[in-house]
């Protein structure tokens, strides 16, 4: 489950370094639950992305947060801290080691009741989704972005904002395919296929973040889009 771009950052690592450790730190259990991941190669986001995404909740007042991606939990633990009172998270994930590791750490911090777990493929649970999102956060498999996006948008509220982690593959997506290890060019077209999809597309607003290994924030402009 260890991601090899963790550690290939897209902008100078000594700007990283900065983003990481001079912005506010978490603290409390979550805190405890980030250092362990960190120390252990675990796939969470990194701390930069941490502070922009509560800053960026703390503007939206989400209601209903959908997640695909849930790992260990701590993202949905982090975004369950902002959403407006009786505001819900839905997580989807299937891998067991995952899902029993986020499980407890639900419950380990009293997040049972906030959060709600969808255990299994997305491909098969987001076409089943019956309710509209503010905001969505997808951390999944890079090469099924392009093909979630059509069901995300339909259950995004006109304003809500999708977020997308790790879409620059170090800055790898940039190089020509020939370059890129036969193992990794399906990733790489999928993802540039995300960009040559939603960068123009007249009825969505986006922007690429070189945070992490890169975000890309989405916003769909009228109820239907077409792709």
């Amino acid at each position: 489950m260890r991601n090899p771009m963790m550690h290939r950052p897209v902008v100078k690592q000594e700007i990283v370094d900065f983003m990481r450790n001079r912005q506010k730190q978490l603290t409390g259990p979550l805190r405890e639950i980030q250092r362990v991941a960190n120390e252990n190669d675990v796939p969470i986001i990194p701390h930069e992305t941490v502070v922009f995404l509560q800053f960026l909740l703390k503007q939206l007042k989400p209601k209903e947060i959908l997640e695909i991606g849930a790992a260990i939990g701590f993202s949905s633990s982090l975004m369950s801290e902002y959403v407006v009172e009786g505001g819900h998270v839905t997580t989807i994930d299937r891998f067991d080691v995952m899902i029993r590791k986020a499980r407890a750490n639900y419950k380990a911090l009293g997040l049972e009741d906030k959060i709600t777990l969808l255990e299994g493929d997305a491909k098969d649970i987001l076409p089943t989704l019956d309710k509209k999102y503010d905001f969505i956060f997808m951390d999944s498999a890079k090469s099924k972005y392009i093909e979630f996006l059509p069901y995300l948008l339909d259950c995004l509220e006109v304003g809500g904002v999708i977020m997308i982690d790790d879409v620059l593959q170090a800055g790898t997506i940039l190089q020509p395919i020939e370059e890129i290890p036969r193992n990794q060019r399906t990733i790489y077209r999928k993802l540039n296929l995300l960009f040559d999809t939603v960068l123009e597309h007249p009825d969505l607003t986006s922007s690429l973040i070189p945070l992490g290994d890169g975000v890309l924030l989405i916003t769909k402009d009228k109820e239907k889009i077409e792709l």
